[in-house]
């Protein structure tokens, strides 16, 4: 997996002791952008990890990971993009913003890189003030305007070192404000900031409102500091002079919320929904240690109440699936039984079928074969009709019948051995496999099968004599059309007394050999 999921700090650290050029995602579970980007996320990881110039490793951390010690690496809003080059920090980017973390990594020396700061410091050791300044509007988005503050040894700029920052462990429910809000400098005027504050200086101290408003802006937002800072600067020429307004916080026009920075307007926005900003001359002020601890139970209090929330949801959820998951195996179960029901119903309604068939079939060859004895008994014996093409009819068997003097009549087996022929084997054998009724055409297949397979494969005399008078005979090969053409047709001729069957002396060896053949797979297609 090209993005590594990193799931304890150890891990974390492992991962930077491991890779030189690496960035690191600061996530939360929680964050509806953490999830929506992360799909691109992955994508630019698989990029820079094949990329043979540059080569990145890109690792993911969650904020229930490090709990508490997310303060450590100043991550003021999710995600936060961390680039790291020689184990330590060249730039972060915070806010889904891919563009901006490919400049970064575009910017980044992957030979020869010198120690830099540690992840999450400030990186101003090193720095002059005004580089330090840069670095911070840097980071920040550059969303404030730049401010000043003065100092009675000269104006020299304030830097904050983020010592005060505020962590961000989990979703705040309410505004939090990520950094300390600077105190009032000159240049912008707290208007509107603390009406209260405004109104104890003008109507109960009798400063006039311009004064009172510098006082107070420059007197960290506080009475006390407001009339200490009125009374060191009372005698400057420009004391009761209006100032350019600057704006110095952000404002939510759908709600009303001060933001102090663009981290935290951006966090709102991603919590809200809200996209309607204006930059406000308002100063936030800055939370005391105090209220920066307090704030940070509440929220933490806040958190573990979500949390059970979320927890109980979740058990109710999985009482339901677990529910859901048995009533689909009990009607698992029950449709598969209703299908055994209907299969066995389906067997015993195709068995019924079958015994009412073969009972129809019975009775219909029974009437046939009263209806061939009463032709046979009006034709001197013969029949006039011939075998249906619907398979086997009694109307098709032929019988010899005893002349009046007990004597045999020969006629059906004279007529039969002048028209048998060796070309017509093949007919024959298709008429005897047409009947189907009873099995009675495979039985006569295999008898007849019988006695040419003697003939050929044995060289016994009794093999070579057929007795038309046993009862396989007379069952099997006698009622069919075809089948006593086929022995005469291979080379055996009836007796004097018309009783058996004998074969020539000047037979056709090869005749009966394929007789067998042609006879064996009609058997085995029966």
């Amino acid at each position: 997996m090209v993005l590594v999921e990193l799931n304890s700090e150890e891990a974390l650290v492992t991962f930077l002791q491991a890779n030189n050029v690496a960035v690191v995602t600061f996530s939360a579970t929680w964050c509806g952008p953490c999830k929506a980007s992360k799909p691109d996320l992955e994508q630019l990881a698989n990029e820079y990890s094949n990329n043979s110039e540059k080569q990145v490793k890109f690792g993911i951390i969650y904020e229930n990971v490090l709990g508490n010690n997310i303060q450590n690496y100043n991550v003021r809003a999710f995600p936060t993009y961390v680039l790291m080059v020689n184990k330590s920090e060249f730039g972060r980017i915070e806010g889904v913003n891919f563009a901006g973390l490919r400049d970064l990594i575009g910017k980044a020396p992957f030979v020869g890189v010198s120690e830099g700061q540690k992840i999450g410091g400030t990186g101003s050791e090193n720095l002059s003030p005004e580089e330090a300044r840069a670095l911070r509007l840097k980071r920040l988005g550059g969303s404030a305007a730049e401010k000043k503050s003065p100092d009675e040894g000269g104006g020299k700029e304030k830097e904050s070192d983020g010592s005060n920052d505020v962590p961000m462990k989990d979703a705040p429910i309410k505004d939090v404000p990520m950094e300390d809000a600077t105190p009032a400098e000159s240049g912008t005027p707290v208007e509107a900031a603390n009406e209260e504050t405004i109104k104890t200086l003008t109507e109960s101290l009798g400063f006039p409102l311009i004064r009172a408003q510098k006082g107070l802006r420059n007197g960290n937002g506080t009475v006390e500091g407001a009339v200490e800072w009125i009374m060191q600067h009372q005698d400057d020429a420009d004391i009761d002079e209006p100032e350019s307004l600057t704006a110095s916080s952000y404002k939510c026009n759908d709600c009303g919320k001060n933001l102090s920075n663009m981290a935290n307007l951006e966090l709102h926005a991603n919590k809200t929904g809200h996209s309607d900003f204006e930059e406000s001359t308002a100063v936030v002020k800055a939370l005391t240690p105090e209220e920066k601890a307090k704030k940070i139970e509440e929220i933490k209090e806040l958190l573990r109440s979500k949390r059970e929330e979320r927890e109980e949801v979740e058990k109710v959820e999985n009482v339901d699936r677990e529910k859901q998951r048995r009533s689909m195996g009990k009607e698992m179960i029950k449709t598969k039984e209703e299908m055994e029901v209907s299969k066995r119903k389906r067997e015993v309604m195709k068995r019924k079928k079958e015994k009412q068939d073969f009972k129809k079939e019975r009775e219909r060859i029974r009437a046939e074969i009263a209806k061939d004895k009463a032709e046979r008994m009006a034709n001197k014996g013969l029949l006039t009709s011939k075998l249906g093409v619907d398979g086997y009819k009694p109307d098709g068997i032929q019988y010899d019948k005893d002349n009046e003097e007990g004597a045999i009549d020969t006629t059906q087996t004279k007529k039969a051995r002048a028209g048998a022929s060796a070309a017509k084997i093949d007919e024959y054998i298709k008429k005897i496999s047409s009947y189907r009724a009873g099995g009675d055409g495979g039985k006569c297949l295999k008898v007849l099968l019988a006695y040419v397979r003697n003939v050929v494969e044995k060289s016994d005399e009794k093999f070579k004599t057929i007795n038309m008078e046993n009862k396989a005979f007379k069952s099997k090969i006698k009622p069919f059309v075809g089948a006593k053409q086929i022995l005469l047709a291979v080379g055996f001729d009836p007796n004097k007394e018309g009783t058996a069957l004998k074969l020539r002396e000047d037979v056709d060896v090869e005749l009966l050999a394929s007789a067998k053949t042609k006879l064996e797979a009609a058997y085995a297609a029966y």
